[in-house]
């Protein structure tokens, strides 16, 4: 097959060459057409066909300069003049197309399809060579530096002339996809702002029938919605209404998604006029209906574009109504399901559920759509944590909402709010005024306009006969010319806000900006605000114990409070007080060990993380005042006959959880000594108490709330007593007295003595036989009775190592606090379980020496229990298991001046070294709480 025949036009210089002549041309040249014309026309057909097309064509073409000559064709027809308002196929030729074209077009070319005639008309040779040039413009705008080129040409204003003057579809259809990529750079787009496009571009939306037209008019309108300022030029320039009236007539597929994507630009950060006129358009219905179109990017784009519009509140009533609600909480669960989507895309659905939340008719369809579960998994989801503030500000629209309140309590808010008091949730994007609810919405007159009201009252006194006329009222009458009246004194104790729209409209701030405030009572409204009114709401229901009574909603409340930075908000404080003041509260401030939180936290400055590790943490005065304040109230509870009698049953027919709980709580709240004695005496709490000390714990700090408990029971039983420390040691050993032993130890020793003890370490220790044998029935028998080491001067002592027998020697001699004692005890830190103290007290009472038994262990308390010796050396010296000592460390854990947390610390260690063997530390500890020696006789231990 033979090759085909080379054209001129295949040759881009021949191209640019007819282009570059037909620019240069006169308006009204008298050159013949029939030499001009058809090489123009079949130049421009190249270029669009072959030449732009090609790989690397644009860039050829530009750099050879074709951008210059075209753009002058087009100038001189914008320079013309304007054209009718619509060129049919019959009509008379404009001065634009005269000016280019004198003859008849060639029979090559492709007819256009508003011909009546076989033969073209003038006008239509003229739209086609508009069409070929604003098509090789367009396809030649696709690329970043032609776009440049263009813009510095001065492309954009014969364009936009076009534009104006030509009102054909396929010319307006080539105009504005030029227009298009053009606004694709920001510095184009802004010119083609200034040059006045838009309304022409909204004018072709109304104006045209074509579907392909149409879809460049909005895409050129989507590109120049590129930013904030040209988003809300375009919506007050009338281009959203159309566009909503074109969705809403239910076009071809290809426009729809056209349309979408357009509003979908135009609605990103969707401003009131926007809004307004999508509404006005009817385009609500028609988008909620989209949102399960069959196509994903029409579904998706159309989902987005409905919440944005959520962030004006005029719209979102009319939006709930169309079912915006139910289609929104549907993708947003779908988005949150396994298959779902990540974060990022929730985003969006999240901010517009939570507008919806503003009005009472979109709030009832969201509860009635399982919106409530939803955004309580919102709560609960950790990966969610940068929206909880915002879930949390829009629950708050259900606070009056009774059945709302009743599901949400059910679903686990309120542990979910107090955790948010102290959170690191991120800060809440502010929404500007328009976002407020719109079911309180504002007035709004012009700035030196008079205001509403005044308005209404003087037509009111015009109506009624009062006045004559406008004129005889004054315009100073207006309230907003009125100062404001002075604020009313502030009460002694701050005192609720009452609730209005205006708080609900500006959840940072009690005051609306503009506005007199009406006083300066105000309370501060900081990021804690929304949960804590929540959970004021929670607190004032007849019997908020089982929502708000609980260890994790109090341990968020007291957190907030001894930790805010600054001074914590008086609603928190009112929650307490509330919560103490309540007698249905009771049983569950004693079933939580709230009572004994309360004391611990805000008296002592324990909190729940600073234990079981000694942590510095200084007890403000004001908490230490509103910890006592909180506990004077459930006293007051507690003491009445309601709080008798459910204190009783719960110690006496409650579980044994119950029942423990009741016994420790007891000596926190009860200070009639009738009513402690009854229940923790003579009813067996105390015992009870003691008894569950070893049991696992109900509670991570209920060994620090049992030794509190009973340091505040001897308290009670002994108020006047100081504190109980241990004895003091018969011997004072920090000055001791003379030794009697040394004088045997000298080189000279006088008298000599008669006798040795052999160790089984070989070493020899001297000793006097008749002192020995009087100081001990043990050494009598066997130095002074019928065995035979009555008769030897070297007698063994078997089992004895030199420093467990240098105190046994000293005593035999008569040594009493000369400090022999202190020498086998091992230092605080050291366990005694093994070492050379315990090997001595066992000697001591193998060898009969009572009185070195007491003065060993009087020097064991004194090391390790003394001034120097901590918590953990408690539990060493119980291990020993001698009475005197458990009854030394009883008294060390439970006395009134130590430190809480080391009190605490002895008492595990009490338990630890206890183990099974629970006996001997729950009488010690009972003897000293009722104040008596440990052993001794008395009814007081019949408890």
């Amino acid at each position: 097959m033979a090759a085909a025949k080379p054209t001129l036009t295949d040759s881009l210089s021949f191209c640019l060459a007819q282009l570059t002549a037909a620019a240069g041309e006169g308006l009204g040249g008298g050159k013949d057409t029939a030499t001009n014309e058809t090489p123009l026309g079949r130049a421009l057909l190249a270029l669009r066909t072959r030449h732009v097309k090609a790989a690397g064509g644009i860039e050829r073409f530009r750099a050879r300069g074709g951008l210059r000559p075209l753009l002058a064709l087009l100038r001189r027809a914008a320079a013309a003049g304007p054209a009718p308002s619509q060129a049919g196929s019959g009509s008379a030729p404009s001065s634009v197309e005269s000016a280019i074209y004198d003859g008849p077009a060639p029979s090559s070319g492709p007819a256009p399809s508003s011909a009546s005639s076989s033969s073209p008309s003038p006008p239509a040779r003229l739209r086609k060579t508009l069409d070929l040039a604003l098509s090789i413009l367009a396809n030649c705008c696709t690329e970043g530096a032609c776009r440049a080129e263009v813009r510095r040409l001065g492309g954009i204003l014969s364009l936009v002339t076009i534009l104006q003057c030509v009102k054909t579809d396929s010319i307006q259809n080539r105009t504005a996809r030029a227009l298009g990529n053009l606004a694709m750079e920001p510095e184009s787009c802004g010119d083609i702002h200034s040059a006045g496009a838009v309304p022409l571009l909204v004018e072709s939306l109304t104006a045209c029938q074509d579907s392909q037209c149409l879809q460049s008019v909005v895409r050129a309108l989507r590109n120049l919605a590129d930013s904030p300022q040209h988003r809300l030029a375009l919506a007050q320039q009338g281009a959203v209404r159309p566009l909503a009236e074109l969705l809403a007539a239910a076009p071809d597929p290809a426009l729809t998604l056209a349309l979408v994507r357009a509003l979908l630009e135009l609605s990103r950060g969707c401003s009131r006029a926007c809004a307004e006129q999508l509404s006005l358009g009817g385009g609500l219905g028609p988008l909620v209906s989209l949102a399960s179109h069959p196509k994903k990017a029409v579904r998706e784009a159309t989902i987005l574009i409905l919440a944005n519009l959520c962030a004006q509140g005029l719209v979102r009533p009319a939006l709930g109504n169309a079912g915006g609600v139910e289609v929104l909480l549907g993708e947003l669960r779908r988005r949150r399901g396994p298959n779902g989507a990540g974060p990022a895309s929730q985003q969006p659905l999240v901010r517009a559920v939570c507008l919806l939340c503003r009005e009472a008719i979109n709030r009832a369809r969201l509860r009635d759509a399982g919106g409530l579960e939803l955004l309580m998994g919102l709560l609960r989801d950790p990966r969610a944590s940068a929206w909880h503030l915002r879930v949390v500000a829009a629950l708050v629209g259900f606070l009056y909402d009774t059945g709302a309140l009743g599901r949400l309590q059910a679903l686990g808010l309120v542990p979910l709010l107090a955790g948010q008091l102290c959170g690191d949730a991120g800060d809440e994007e502010e929404e500007g005024r328009e976002a407020a609810s719109w079911d309180f919405p504002e007035e709004r007159t012009p700035e030196r306009a008079e205001a509403g009201s005044f308005r209404s009252l003087r037509s009111w006194l015009i109506s009624e006969g009062y006045a004559a006329g406008p004129g005889d009222i004054s315009p100073d009458w207006s309230p907003e010319r009125c100062p404001p009246p002075p604020p009313p004194p502030e009460p002694a104790e701050p005192t609720s806000p009452t609730l209005g729209p205006t708080s609900l409209r500006t959840p940072r701030t009690l005051r609306t900006p503009g506005r007199s405030p009406a006083a300066t009572s105000e309370e501060p409204w900081g990021r804690e605000g929304p949960a804590l009114l929540l959970l004021s709401r929670f607190s004032q229901a007849p019997d908020p114990s089982g929502a708000l009574v609980t260890s994790p909603a109090l341990c968020g409340l007291l957190a907030y409070v001894t930790g805010s930075p600054g001074p914590p908000s008086p609603r928190a404080l009112r929650i307490l007080a509330r919560l103490t003041c309540n007698p249905a509260c009771l049983e569950a401030f004693v079933r939580s060990y709230g009572a004994a939180l309360l004391r611990a936290w805000l008296v002592l400055g324990v909190a729940p993380e600073d234990w079981p590790t000694l942590r510095a943490r200084p007890v403000r005065r004001q908490h230490r005042e509103l910890g006592e304040m909180l506990l004077q109230n459930l006293t007051v509870q507690a003491e009445s006959p309601f709080g008798v009698g459910a204190l009783t049953h719960l110690l006496l027919s409650g579980s044994p959880e119950d029942r423990v709980a009741c016994a420790l709580t007891l000596p926190f709240i009860c200070r009639k000594p009738s009513l402690w004695r009854r229940l923790l005496l003579d009813q067996g709490g105390l015992r009870l108490l003691l008894s569950a000390l070893t049991r696992p714990a109900p509670h991570p700090l209920f060994l620090f709330f049992a030794a509190d408990s009973l340091s505040c029971l001897q308290g009670l039983v002994s108020p006047t007593v100081s504190p109980a420390l241990p004895p003091t040691i018969p011997l004072d050993l920090d000055a001791p007295s003379p030794c009697l032993y040394e004088r045997l130890l000298g080189p000279a020793p006088i008298p000599a003595p008669d006798l040795h003890f052999l160790l089984d370490s070989g070493l020899r220790l001297p000793a006097q036989r008749a002192a020995s044998a009087t100081a001990s029935p043990f050494f009598r028998a066997l130095l002074a009775g019928s065995f035979a080491e009555a008769q030897m001067d070297l007698v063994p002592l078997r089992g004895l190592s030199p420093s467990a027998a240098w105190p046994i020697l000293h005593h035999l001699h008569g040594c009493r606090g000369c400090g022999a004692a202190l020498g086998p005890v091992p230092p605080p830190g050291q366990p005694l379980l093994g070492s050379e103290a315990e090997e001595a007290l066992e000697a001591a009472g193998r060898f009969l020496l009572p009185g070195l038994e007491e003065e060993l262990e009087e020097a064991v308390s004194h090391i390790h229990l003394g001034p120097h010796g901590g918590p953990e050396s408690v539990g060493e010296v119980f291990r020993l298991g001698r009475p005197r000592l458990v009854a030394h460390c009883a008294r060390w854990a439970l006395g009134p001046g130590q430190c809480p947390r080391k009190r605490a610390l002895a008492l595990v260690g009490l338990v630890e070294a206890a183990g099974e063997e629970t006996g001997p530390l729950t009488e010690a500890l009972l003897a000293v709480v009722m104040g008596v020696e440990f052993g001794g006789k008395g009814s007081s231990l019949d408890c």
